[in-house]
Parts: C-alpha cells; sequence; structure tokens
C-alpha cells in the first residue's frame, strides 16, 4: 500500500456541534487508493509540547480535488489544539495506514452501528456498499440529538436509523434497544461497528448468538501507526495483535471478547 508522508493545507474547519468538528485537508499530491477503514496519523503542528500524532479515521475522500476529511470528536489536548488551527494552516499526516472492513461477495443485506466519532469510518464503508449494490441500514447512537451527526451524508448511501439514550431523536436508548435488534428484524448477512467498547461487545455478543458475520474497528491509542511502540495492542485468539497494523478491523469472533 502506497503511504503519504506529507504537509496538507487546511482548507476548512467546520464545528457542527460543540466539541466535534470537521477538518478537510488539501493534499499537495495526488492520494493514494484509501479504502474503508484505513486511518492516518496526524501530527498537531500548532502544539511544540505535544510529540506523538493521533490516530483518526479517515471520513471522506475527492481524489479529484486531491482533499481528505477527517471528523473529529474533542476528547484531550491534541485533538482540542488541532480544531484551532486556521484554514491555511498546515498539518503533517501520514496515511492510508492499517487494514479496512472486508466485504465478502456473498453479502447482499448489511448493519453498520456507529456511535460517538465511531460513525467516522462508514461514509467510505457506504460508499463502496453502495458501488456493490448492498442494501444498507445504518444505525447511529448517541446520548442525544446533538450527538448524531452526519444524516444526510449517510441517507445518500442507505436507510438511516438514530437512537438517542434520552429520547430526543430517533428511539430511546442505547443502540442495542433499538427495535432492529428485535429478532424478527435483525435479518443482515453482515454486521459492522464502531464506537465505544461496550457498544461494540455488545453489538458483537448480539451477532455472535444470530451467527452474524460481524467485523469492528478498534479505537485504542496508537501513537506509531506503525506498530512499533506496542502501546496499542489487544488480545485476540491468536495472541496480542497491534491495533495499527493488524488492525484496526478484527472480525469479531477474533477477538477475546466472547471468550
Amino acid at each position: 500500500m502506497n503511504k503519504i508522508i506529507a504537509d496538507h493545507e487546511i482548507v476548512n474547519i467546520h464545528y457542527p456541534v460543540e466539541g466535534n468538528y470537521i477538518i478537510q485537508l488539501k493534499s499537495p499530491v495526488n492520494i493514494p487508493p484509501v479504502k474503508p477503514g484505513n486511518f492516518a496519523e496526524i501530527h498537531i503542528s500548532n502544539s511544540p509540547e505535544i510529540f506523538l500524532r493521533r490516530p483518526l479515521s479517515i471520513l471522506d475522500i475527492d481524489y479529484e480535488k486531491k482533499l481528505i476529511s477527517f471528523y473529529v470528536k474533542i476528547i484531550g489536548k491534541g485533538t482540542k489544539r488541532l480544531g484551532e488551527n486556521n484554514v491555511g494552516d498546515k498539518v503533517n499526516i501520514i496515511y492510508p495506514l492499517g487494514n479496512s472492513f472486508n466485504i465478502p461477495d456473498n453479502v447482499k443485506k448489511v448493519l453498520i452501528v456507529g456511535g460517538g466519532s465511531g460513525i467516522a469510518p462508514f461514509i467510505l464503508l457506504g460508499k463502496e456498499l453502495k458501488k456493490k449494490n448492498i442494501h444498507t441500514t445504518f444505525l447511529l447512537g448517541g446520548r442525544s440529538k446533538k450527538d448524531i451527526l452526519l444524516t444526510e451524508k449517510f441517507s445518500k448511501y442507505g436507510e438511516v436509523l438514530v437512537t438517542t439514550e434520552d429520547g430526543s431523536l430517533g428511539e430511546k436508548g442505547m443502540v442495542t434497544d433499538h427495535s432492529i435488534f428485535k429478532p424478527d428484524n435483525l435479518d443482515f448477512d453482515k454486521i459492522y461497528t464502531c464506537g465505544p467498547n461496550a457498544m461494540m461487545k455488545a453489538i458483537g455478543k448480539i451477532a455472535v448468538s444470530k451467527n452474524i458475520d460481524c467485523e469492528v474497528s478498534l479505537e485504542n491509542m496508537m501513537a506509531c501507526g506503525f506498530g512499533v511502540c506496542l502501546c496499542c495492542v489487544t488480545e485476540t485468539q491468536e495472541g496480542n495483535k497491534r491495533v495499527c497494523k493488524e488492525g484496526p478491523v478484527f472480525n469479531v469472533n477474533y477477538l477475546k471478547w466472547q471468550t
């Protein structure tokens, strides 16, 4: 896989809600092929005291205009400082990194479950599924309606369902409380999910119980992105694996969650 290591110019930073932003960068060269699930390591150039890059899932790509976008939830100093850059500033990024979601030829109907910043990898996945004429249902979860973002964009690639913990939008409850998980409704060939670990483990448990193939994209801290620092390891059926190198996408049966 060809990788880019280069300064990219910020062309847009948009805050749809407080604490969340979408940052769009212009590449100085043609963008190499990016697969759904790949991520980038971004240097926080406006903060000399922050040495480690921040891993971010790639939200969207415009190959013709050489644009790459990321959805960022502010969870610490690094993501906060990145969002304080201005249009015209440059940030150094390395991408594409990691593996990608697997789309078997026999899949006809899929469910994608995203919680919080876990929605980030699913625009590219939705595009790929639509190209393959695979029926896609997105289930987006959050604490309240202000946490549910990009529904119009997702709706271009499939049906969009919503659940919020306070009931302010969509069905009330956790994502696993949604009526799509009733036995008569859970008619899918594959499930993809990304978000908080507790949510992914719950989705994985349901998928295993219904014998539905399920892939998760882990959000472990990944300081290097190349498998050198070993800070992102996760337990699997074959021992510890590096999320940045062997992942971030894993089949739920490969993880030790279910044992």
